[in-house]
């Protein structure tokens, strides 16, 4: 299909549709409370939308909107996610549960290798790159899913097997997490847990009190000029940098491309500056992820029916590679001695990001709900590392 084609071509109507897209869905999930929508969020039909739109030759498969979102949208959202990241903050409130969602962690890189080994035999040769997106998104978010797939060079049709695959494992996970609550006693004498230890969160996280103020005129242009200032930065000094890393490693060469180094550059600045006063900034959390869906509008305007035909083998990996997390969290919670509450909010934070972590959190112990955002911003900090990482050692392990 050339642009041509298309019902509707024009840069500004392509994004206009985008746009109609991601709030559609979300305006449809509020007015209907479904609860239809909490397990089946509206991140998928915001991807499959713009899939059938341009297969039915409503807006086209390429358009300058596209690769604009790619450029520079993509470094704007992670920079907007990331700076509101704050360690200590979480580590005060959820003690050792962060590392049970750290050793959930490594079970989703783990998982991610062990399941693609047993297979990969049923998918295409690059299959790698998709589950690497998808750990993108089980180690901390979309935006970590989205900017994954760019790294690794993944094709929107992966993309597509990456979001149906979350979104089919997410069905299952999500009640599994929220059902563990009514096993709490069990569980918690299982794991030998401290009998001060549920007290000791809620004290902790009595203090921990987030603000909550209207944004000002001047810390929108503050933040502006940070987004836009890392950005630029970002994408001044990643070919350079790209270069030296292949001249002085040549078989890095294919793993830190431009585009890799740029996300990677951005990731580390945006961290740093997650422990200056720039975190103060508000709303820059929701400004990002109003961002990222848009992005996952756009990857789905330019993927294939046709290169969804290896789901069913995918999925299949993908809940193999859940049942790895899970008993990579079980044994955090033994070896830390971690109450069922502060695990499941573990799991959620990697499995399911800052859309599911609250959900876990007011189901199992409303007073978490803001560590579990923290936490899953933990998530998002460790994603744009280990998610690249996961789809290559899946490539190593499997001789490709």
């Amino acid at each position: 299909m050339t642009t041509t084609e298309a019902l509707i071509s024009s840069p500004i109507g392509v994004l206009s549709v985008l746009c109609l897209v991601a709030a559609f869905f979300f305006l449809f999930a509020e007015v209907s409370k479904a609860r239809f929508f909490n397990y089946i969020p509206p991140l998928l039909f915001i991807y499959a939308t713009p899939v059938f739109l341009n297969n039915l030759d409503v807006i086209p498969s390429e358009s300058v909107i596209y690769t604009g979102l790619s450029q520079f949208a993509l470094p704007v959202f992670i920079v907007l996610m990331l700076i509101k990241v704050n360690v200590p903050a979480v580590i005060r409130v959820m003690g050792k549960g962060v590392l049970v969602m750290l050793m959930g962690t490594a079970g989703v890189v783990v998982g991610g290798v062990v399941s693609y080994l047993l297979v990969h035999h049923w998918l295409s040769d690059d299959a790698w790159k998709a589950f690497g997106t998808l750990a993108g998104s089980w180690i901390g978010g979309t935006a970590n899913m989205l900017a994954t797939k760019e790294m690794l060079g993944a094709s929107d049709a992966q993309l597509g097997l990456a979001v149906i695959a979350d979104n089919v494992v997410y069905v299952v996970w999500l009640p599994l997490l929220l059902m563990s609550r009514d096993f709490a006693d069990r569980f918690n004498k299982w794991a030998r847990v401290p009998a001060d230890r549920l007290e000791a969160m809620d004290a902790a996280a009595a203090i921990h009190v987030e603000d909550d103020t209207a944004p000002t005129m001047s810390q929108y242009l503050y933040l502006a000029a940070v987004i836009f200032g890392v950005t630029a930065i970002g994408h001044a000094l990643s070919p350079g940098l790209s270069d030296w890393i292949a001249s002085v490693s040549p078989g890095l060469a294919g793993v830190f491309s431009e585009t890799t180094t740029r996300i990677l550059l951005v990731t580390t600045i945006a961290l740093v500056l997650s422990t200056t006063a720039v975190s103060k900034l508000p709303n820059s959390t929701a400004i990002g992820t109003a961002l990222v869906y848009i992005f996952v509008a756009g990857m789905g305007a330019r993927a294939s029916v046709a290169g969804l035909a290896e789901a069913p083998a995918f999925v299949l990996g993908a809940f193999i590679w859940i049942f790895i997390h899970g008993l990579f969290c079980l044994a955090g919670a033994w070896i830390f001695r971690v109450d069922v509450h502060s695990v499941a909010i573990a799991s959620a934070a990697n499995i399911g990001a800052a859309a599911s972590a609250p959900i876990v959190a007011a189901h199992h112990r409303p007073s978490l709900v803001p560590a579990s955002i923290l936490m899953a911003l933990l998530g998002y900090a460790m994603g744009n590392y280990l998610a690249p990482l996961t789809g290559q050692l899946a490539r190593i392990a499997a001789g490709q």
